[in-house]
């Protein structure tokens, strides 16, 4: 796909052929919930086409496409986090502090074992439907301030402030998404039980 010059703008009528399917699983990957997905990706659609005079073909139509959905996928964490963040907390058991160094070790054990490299594994698209059923499995807090810091490269206080919630609560939401991807990539993936 070629840049598009300031004079020449893109044409939105073949955008949801070409960049709908991309959109929605970016989308998917972060949210979870399938209608929300598809709002989302429709909604970005809608600003594109009133931003369309704003684009200045200095980036590919669906990288532009996906800084959008970034925003509105933000926007919906900020709407929506408060609930669900202090839910997912308060639901939690806390483990000793000797559970979480035990944990710990165990997992820098096993993570010197993995056979393939993380360039390898991002390139493997049956890896991706792994890690994909595995971020499925988290709880909406956990998914959202994974999706943000690992996938978006949000720093903390940005993080902080979509989820309205402190580095302290960060740093546990962070920990124990990181501990559930892992141990559940052991078993889909990995096939370690």
């Amino acid at each position: 796909m070629k840049n598009h010059t300031p004079d020449k703008k893109p044409d939105p009528s073949s955008w949801v052929d070409q960049h709908g399917d991309v959109l929605y699983r970016f989308a998917l990957l972060r949210v979870e919930d399938p209608h929300v997905a598809e709002d989302l990706v429709q909604e970005t659609f809608i600003s594109a086409l009133q931003g369309l005079d704003r684009f200045r073909g200095g980036s590919q139509v669906r990288t532009w496409l996906v800084g959008i959905l970034k925003h509105k996928i933000i926007d919906y964490f900020r709407r929506t986090t408060r609930e669900v963040v202090s839910s997912d907390l308060s639901a939690l058991d806390e483990p000793s502090d000797e559970e979480a160094i035990n944990r710990m070790a165990d997992a820098r054990a096993r993570a010197g074992t993995w056979q393939d490299t993380p360039d390898n594994l991002l390139e493997n698209k049956e890896f991706w439907k792994a890690f994909v059923g595995c971020m499925d499995g988290l709880k909406p807090a956990f998914r959202r301030a994974f999706a943000l810091r690992e996938m978006d490269g949000l720093n903390t206080e940005e993080i902080c402030k979509i989820l309205d919630i402190t580095s302290t609560n960060l740093w546990v939401i962070l920990h124990r998404a990181r501990a559930k991807l892992r141990d559940c990539l052991e078993i889909t993936w990995f096939g370690r039980g």
